[in-house]
């Protein structure tokens, strides 16, 4: 029998959403730290943090039970992108009963990038990153390419990029170190820069 804790994220969820209970523990179990402290950095509450963590997770059940789960992405970046939403709801409705005053100095809560929606400049300058990325990634040896593909695209571990590739996991973390310093050669060289 198959060691469930070794399951990719989306394997769990589709496992879950198949009834195996069992499934959806592992993956709370797996994200419950990240996810919490990204919401306790922003509220900076521990109780509010509680509720918003559990919050989060309800909703993913029923995301999940209701089938309106899309592969779109990592695990990770849609639970966290759940947390964020209910964090943004959070302080609406703070805002609205008047709890935090927006114009209080020392709680500025709404006035932050990381709870704003991206505007046309932040999705144009992401456009440009995600475009340098692509030319610099097809730049690459095809063998470190690949590995790099394997590992970012396809969340494949190193043992399985030597499966797949047919030589030792060292190669292959060998080919994946390569292929980070090519990157930064490649990108130092045509003055790309990689941040927003």
């Amino acid at each position: 029998m198959q060691d469930k804790n070794k399951l990719t994220d989306d394997k769990l969820v589709a496992a879950y959403a198949q009834g195996d209970n069992q499934a959806f523990d592992i993956l709370l179990k797996r994200h419950q730290a990240r996810v919490f402290s990204y919401i306790y950095s922003i509220v900076k509450n521990r109780d509010v943090a509680d509720d918003l963590f559990q919050e989060t997770f309800v909703k993913a059940i029923m995301t999940i039970k209701q089938g309106r789960y899309a592969e779109s992405g990592k695990f990770s970046a849609w639970i966290t992108r759940i947390a964020h939403n209910l964090i943004i709801d959070y302080y609406r409705q703070e805002r609205s009963e008047n709890v935090v005053s927006a114009d209080d100095d020392a709680v500025d809560v709404l006035n932050r990038k990381d709870l704003s929606d991206k505007n046309i400049e932040d999705f144009m300058v992401n456009e440009q990153i995600h475009a340098d990325v692509r030319k610099i990634i097809d730049a690459l040896p095809d063998n470190q390419r690949e590995v790099l593909l394997m590992r970012y695209y396809r969340d494949m571990s190193f043992k399985e990029i030597a499966e797949a590739t047919k030589v030792s996991i060292n190669t292959a973390l060998g080919r994946m170190r390569y292929a980070i310093i090519n990157m930064r050669r490649i990108a130092d060289e045509n003055n790309i820069v990689l941040t927003l």
